[in-house]
């Protein structure tokens, strides 16, 4: 009885859903809704983009600073100061940043180390492009208590391809 009243719902909800749609109102809805998304998502990307140039995380600063360190460090300077000494508080801040790399599409939670020690978060394992390593310095810097970034992600090796 229950299964057979959960199917009449969802046919109903589905009827009714196709006839919205297929109404005048209904598509305009639907074109504005997406208009929205996508002026939203341009603006989120000029603003990434913004943050990336700032903060020198562009992919050619990336490839630079590995080429000549190894290693990529970026600090807040409003933050550079102040130091945190708490244990919980740098727990606090590494379980916040895996919770982010779990979230993220494009990064692995299980391929990226983080590592928090008085507010300096170093980043160890692999990825598979430069843009990767720019995001996860991105996400991280985002983090409330993080005073410093640094990454000693490596690139994944591809194998030739003939």
């Amino acid at each position: 009885m229950k299964t057979f009243l959960a199917l009449v719902i969802g046919v109903a909800i589905g009827v009714a859903a196709f006839w919205v749609y297929n109404t005048n109102q209904g598509g305009t809805i639907v074109r504005d809704t997406a208009s929205k998304i996508d002026q939203t998502a341009k603006q989120a990307r000029t603003g990434i983009q913004e943050q990336l140039r700032t903060l020198n995380l562009t992919p050619d600063d990336i490839k630079e600073e590995l080429a000549r360190s190894g290693q990529v460090v970026r600090r807040k300077a409003e933050q550079a100061g102040q130091a945190i000494a708490d244990a919980t508080a740098d727990a606090r801040i590494t379980a916040a940043i895996k919770a982010k790399l779990i979230a993220h599409k494009d990064l692995s939670a299980v391929d990226i180390s983080v590592n928090t020690t008085a507010g300096v978060v170093t980043l160890s394992g692999a990825v598979n492009t430069r843009e990767e390593i720019s995001e996860a310095m991105l996400l991280v810097m985002e983090t409330d208590g993080v005073r410093e970034v640094i990454s000693t992600l490596q690139l994944r090796v591809r194998p030739a391809t003939k």
